[in-house]
This record gives structure tokens, C-alpha cells and sequence, in this order.
């Protein structure tokens, strides 16, 4: 009876690579539970940053141990340090070998033994207990399974929950695994916040950045919910293109599909910038035909201002009075019928009807004969409050608004996977640091209710240097970022930092910090004590690091890692600029026509013109703020009805014939 062909023997399984180097320990160097030295051949593919596996001594088979049926140790180590010896005692010996003369040198009868000694800092034991040190082994190069074992990886990439995030490549000795980041130690709740640190202009600090989010909106754990960016563009155009592709070679595109990563723009990207002092050209390098289009104005008004004066006025001149009227304005006076005390009753809503306000308690004190108090406020404070308010609608022209209605960021309403962009590099730095501290505390504010539209957002903000100083004033900037830093993580709000100098960033916002990044770095900056943690030989290779390459520390990660990400797939900012040149200044009535427009394509420019003509430009701002806000079916037919019949005044022909006026000596006083 013929029975069933039997299945043809599997193959045996490759032998395992043979080890690249062997642990040394000596007297004066020694192996410990936390560092070892190794040697190997000359010619070696491991260098500064490598992983490797070192093997207790046993059978010699991987991982079968001691040979007495005990399972052996495995010890993980990075390269921090190499070192080359020979058998020379001193280089005397081989000047007088070559008579002094380096070209006899290489003419030795007998090649002098050369060796390479590595240092390396442990990663990870297993077993972990009890700790010992590392066991005099081979050391091999690690794979793609060891480099997630020796950075804890493998207990977030798999499970019922992954939360794996991949941040690059670890490209070490002719390796190219994909080393990933916990989404629960980049944004909270065990730990969160990234700050990143390198020169300007090499470091890739906002590529690296742009790269991550894009990892992070396609492998964000969908049990964590809904997650945001919002950015802060604090200079030149670097991150007005978002939304534009880049150009990526095949290399970039291998990298990508290598980590599991979209090659393409941020789909859903949305654009804030404040007017010019005119009210009707956008202040931003996104004003080409093309784009200019997609930008939303970020007007406030009074009440926006009054709610952070603080920002604007924690100068030596502000004192705690100061701080009481202005309490009493946004408390007793501003969206109130308020009384003044000499008859008349306001409704202050704009910087406009405030001046008037102020106007009216002037000329009714000194019609009353008294100067000295209004409402229990001097009036020396109270013009020391009304100055500052009139500077501060002088100086930040364009983004606080005199009068008309405001227009903000869509709090409550906030999508998932978006990116914010709040343009205000060409700002001045008195709005910069008022349209940093309202929209982070506005996020807070919302997070804290659950109402944002989102569950988690990510604020990057670059030039921390300027706004979180370590030496500078107690900004109410600097508190707000202390307090995201400390207590950020609980609500979801995760600070993605960026500086050249580390070292004169606040420690307290560096600290907090669960993932640091370092690019390139400038070498007077590697010898503040910040680094006196790192080897010579990791702090040579940071100064020396290449584009796109970096250096990451993270909870998981006992040490830094070296990883290198591909290119951004959005357009950087000096090319968006060439690509998409900025647009000149539009005249006011074009203007008008272009934010009509975008409301809706049927309105015809001329019909504009013809509406605004001869019409006061204050009038037509307030008019347009409206439409903009309440975004109606018919864009025009709101700003007719808005407008009325108020024109500029003309003088008419009639006026001759009225009868000369009483002169003034004759009029009642």
C-alpha cells in the first residue's frame, strides 16, 4: 500500500553571524552593570552610536547560556567611546623607529599590532534581575528585533493598544531599523512635551518637527481619541507651506515607507495671520494669488486685549492700582450698560467707546471742580491705564482691532488631525507674546472643559530662547509655559519646544521635557555643564551631525540614540517663497474685493468698488469684520445692508445760503 509522499525536511536555519568583537575587562578598565569595553578587528562596521548584543559565554549557541542548562544573560549596549592601542609604550619609540622620518615609517620590517577598544553604556539587561555586571562575552552587531528589545520598545509595539510613534531610522553598523517613540511619554499622560535643541539652520529643528507630526496624526493610538497641532510661525516663512508638497528623492520616499509614513502634506491645514496697519492686507508671506486665499485674519477686540493686560502691561510702570482699574473695566464697565457718574450712560464694546468713556470722566471731573478720584481710582491711574490700552491699539495695528467685531480661531470646533498655523513673524513682539499667552490659555481653558473638538493638541512654539528665557524678566508668557510644562500633560495639552541654545532655556521647561532631541550642535553650547553627561566622542559626533540626522532621548531609552528621519514632504520656506512670491500690497477697495470674494466667487469685483466707493474706510473695515464673522448667504447684500447711507461727508452746494452763525463771544455758556 503506497501511502502519502511525506513532506520534504525543512532546511535548517542559518548559523548565527559570528560575533564582531569580544568583552574585555581589566583592572583599570572593568566591566559594571552600566558600562563595558570590547575590542574588534580593525576593519569593523561599528562606530559612535552603535547597538550591540553581548552573549554570556556558554555552548555557543545564541541565547543558550552557560552551558549547565541555564539560561544565559543578554546584555544591550550603545558605543559612547573608541579607542585604537598599539604596542608602543610612548610615541618616542616610533619616532626613533623611523630615525625621524615619518615617510621611513611604513618601511618597519614587522607591522606593530594594532587594536580597537569601544566603550559602551549598557541599555538594557535580560533578565533584569539581579543586576550584574556585564559577563565577558561576544558582542554582536544588533538586528532589527534587538534594537526594539535593548530600547524597551516591545512593550508598546505590540498589544491590544500600541502606542507606538516612529520618530526615524537607526542606521548604525549597517543597520536600518525603525526606532519608534511612546505615544503615552510624547503626549501624556505618564509623561509628555518634546523640546528640541540645535544651530540655526542645520539643526533641522522645524523639519524634524514637521516629520514627527506627520508620524504622529498616522500612528496616534485611535483608544487616545482626536489629536491637533497648533503653530506658532514666529519667523520668516518656514512654516507657511504646509500644505504644499516637497520635492523627496527615492531615498526620502524609502525612508518613509520604511516607518510607516504618509509621503505627502498635512491634508488639513488652517491659516491665521493679523492685518497690516491698514485693516485690509494680511500680515503674512502667505499672499500669493493662490494661497492667500485659504488665510483667516486674526482681529481682537477690546475684550480679547482686556482679558490678558497682563501680557501687555507687567511692566516696572504697571503697578497693583493699575492692575484694580483694570479689573474694575472688564468687571464693571466693558459689554455693560455703565453709568459714569455725570449723566450719561455708555456701552463700551471697542477701544473706541472706551476713549470715549475716558473722555467723558475727564471733562466731568474738572466740570465737577475735583481731579483727584474717580469711582475710588486716582486719575493719575487711570490715565496711566488709558495710555497703555492707546499703545497698545497703536503698536499692534492690524491684529487689535479699534472697533468692529473680532475674529478668532475656531475654539470649540477644532478637527481632528489639523494643523493651526498662527503666522505672526512679522508681529510686533508686544502681539507676539499677546497672541501666544491668549491662544495657549484659550486651549487650556477648553481642554479643561472637554470642548475643544479634540482631546489632545501639540503647541510648537520655536525661539523658546526668547519667550521662557532662563536669566530673563517674569513674563506672564514664562508662567504659562511653566504651567503647560508642569501640569500640561493632565489635559492634553503637549508643548512641542525648539531652541538654539538649551542651556539658556528655563530648567524647569527643559526639564518637564519627556523627549529631548538634539541637532546639530555648537560646540560652546556642548561645554556648558547641561552636557557634562555625554562622552567626548558623542558630543564630537552632535557637533559634527549631518542634516537629518539626530540625536533622541526618551523615557523607554537609557541613553541617547542616534536616528536619522526623512525629508519633510512639505514645502520648506524658502523655496514656498520662490515658488509662491509673496503678492505687493493691495489698495484698500482691492482688497475689500479679495475677502469678498473668498466668501464668495459669483461677487464681481466692480460691484465692490461701486458699493464702498466714497465711503469712509473705518466704516467699510467694521462693515466687512461683520460680514466675515456671521458669514451670510449673500456676502454683498449684508455689507449694502450694513453699510446704509453713511457716506464721506462732501460739503453741499446749499451751505453758502445758510445764514452766518451767532459768534462764539455772543453764544450762552
Amino acid at each position: 500500500m503506497i501511502g502519502k509522499a511525506s513532506a520534504p525536511p525543512l532546511p535548517p536555519p542559518p548559523p548565527p553571524p559570528p560575533p564582531v568583537g569580544h568583552v574585555v575587562a581589566t583592572e583599570l578598565k572593568p566591566a559594571t552593570p552600566y558600562q563595558f569595553h570590547f575590542w574588534t578587528a580593525n576593519e569593523t562596521s561599528i562606530g559612535i552610536g552603535a547597538i550591540v548584543r553581548v552573549e554570556e559565554p556558554g555552548n555557543g549557541e545564541r541565547g543558550t547560556g552557560n552551558g549547565k542548562g541555564e539560561t544565559g544573560k543578554v546584555v544591550y549596549g550603545v558605543v559612547t567611546d573608541g579607542f585604537a592601542y598599539s604596542d608602543l609604550a610612548t610615541p618616542l619609540h616610533d619616532v626613533v623607529g623611523a630615525e625621524g622620518d615619518p615617510a621611513r615609517a611604513a618601511e618597519s620590517p614587522t607591522a606593530r599590532q594594532e587594536i580597537r577598544l569601544w566603550t559602551a553604556a549598557v541599555l538594557r539587561q535580560i533578565p533584569e534581575e539581579p543586576l550584574q555586571p556585564v559577563p565577558l562575552g561576544g558582542v554582536h552587531v544588533a538586528t532589527d528585533a534587538d534594537v526594539a528589545r535593548a530600547l524597551r520598545m516591545d512593550s508598546y509595539l505590540g498589544g491590544a493598544h500600541p502606542t507606538a510613534i516612529p520618530v526615524g531610522l537607526y542606521t548604525s553598523g549597517g543597520l536600518e531599523a525603525p526606532v519608534y517613540l511612546d505615544a503615552d511619554f510624547l503626549l501624556g499622560p505618564e509623561a509628555a512635551h518634546l523640546n528640541i535643541s540645535g544651530v540655526s539652520g542645520l539643526a533641522t529643528k522645524t523639519s524634524a518637527v514637521e516629520f514627527l507630526l506627520s508620524a504622529i496624526f498616522e500612528h496616534f493610538p485611535p483608544h487616545k481619541g482626536r489629536i491637533a497641532a497648533v503653530c506658532f510661525n514666529v519667523k520668516g516663512p518656514d512654516l507657511c507651506f504646509l500644505d504644499q508638497p516637497g520635492t523627496l528623492d527615492a531615498e526620502d520616499r524609502r525612508r518613509y515607507e520604511r516607518l510607516g509614513v504618509p509621503a505627502h502634506p498635512f491634508e488639513r491645514v488652517c491659516y491665521y495671520a493679523p492685518f497690516k496697519a491698514d485693516g485690509a492686507n494680511l500680515n503674512t508671506l502667505r499672499t500669493h494669488a493662490a494661497l492667500v486665499g485659504d488665510v483667516e485674519p486674526l482681529v481682537w477686540g477690546l475684550r480679547e486685549v482686556l482679558d490678558f493686560a497682563e501680557v501687555l502691561l507687567n511692566r516696572d510702570d504697571i503697578d497693583a492700582k493699575a492692575d484694580a482699574f483694570i479689573d474694575f473695566l472688564a468687571d464693571r464697565v466693558v459689554d455693560k450698560e455703565f453709568a459714569d457718574g455725570f449723566g450719561n450712560v455708555h456701552r463700551v464694546t471697542t477701544f473706541a467707546d472706551l476713549d470715549k468713556l475716558f473722555r467723558a470722566v475727564f471733562d466731568g471731573l474738572e466740570l465737577a471742580g475735583r481731579s483727584d478720584t474717580w469711582r475710588t481710582h486716582h486719575i493719575a491711574t487711570i490715565r496711566k491705564v488709558r495710555n497703555r490700552l492707546a499703545n497698545i491699539s497703536t503698536r499692534c495695528k492690524g491684529l487689535v482691532a479699534d472697533d468692529g467685531p473680532s475674529n478668532d480661531l475656531p475654539w470649540g470646533r477644532f478637527e481632528d488631525r489639523a494643523v493651526y498655523v498662527v503666522d505672526v513673524a512679522n508681529v510686533d513682539p508686544l502681539g507676539q507674546d499677546l497672541v501666544f499667552a491668549r491662544i495657549v490659555s484659550k486651549l487650556r481653558e477648553h481642554l479643561e472643559r472637554r470642548d475643544l473638538g479634540v482631546d489632545a493638541v501639540m503647541v510648537f512654539v520655536d525661539e523658546l530662547n526668547k519667550y521662557a528665557s532662563a536669566d530673563g524678566p517674569d513674563t506672564y508668557v514664562r508662567k504659562m509655559l511653566l504651567d503647560i510644562s508642569e501640569r500640561g500633560r493632565y489635559l492634553g495639552l503637549v508643548l512641542f519646544g525648539a531652541e538654539q541654545f538649551r542651556s539658556q532655556v528655563h530648567r524647569r521647561v527643559v526639564g518637564n521635557a519627556g523627549t529631548i532631541v538634539f541637532g546639530r550642535m555648537d560646540s560652546d553650547e556642548l561645554a556648558t555643564p547641561g552636557y557634562q553627561v555625554l562622552s567626548p566622542a558623542t558630543k564630537t559626533k552632535l557637533a559634527t551631525l549631518p542634516i537629518g540626522e539626530l540625536m533622541v532621548r526618551h523615557p523607554h531609552f537609557t541613553q541617547p540614540i542616534f536616528v536619522r528621519f526623512p525629508r519633510p514632504a512639505v514645502l520648506r520656506g524658502r523655496d514656498g517663497v520662490e515658488q509662491f512670491p509673496p503678492a505687493a500690497d493691495l489698495p484698500f477697495e482691492d482688497a475689500v474685493v479679495r475677502q469678498l470674494v473668498k466668501l464668495d466667487r459669483r461677487i464681481r469685483p466692480n460691484q465692490v468698488k461701486d458699493l464702498i466707493a466714497d465711503r469712509l474706510e473705518q466704516d467699510v473695515r467694521r462693515a466687512l469684520a461683520t460680514v466675515r464673522q456671521t458669514h451670510p448667504e449673500d456676502p454683498l447684500a449684508s455689507l449694502r445692508r450694513l453699510l446704509g447711507t453713511r457716506v464721506a461727508p462732501e460739503p453741499p452746494p446749499a451751505r453758502e445760503a445758510v445764514p452766518p452763525l451767532t459768534p462764539i463771544s455772543e453764544e450762552p455758556y
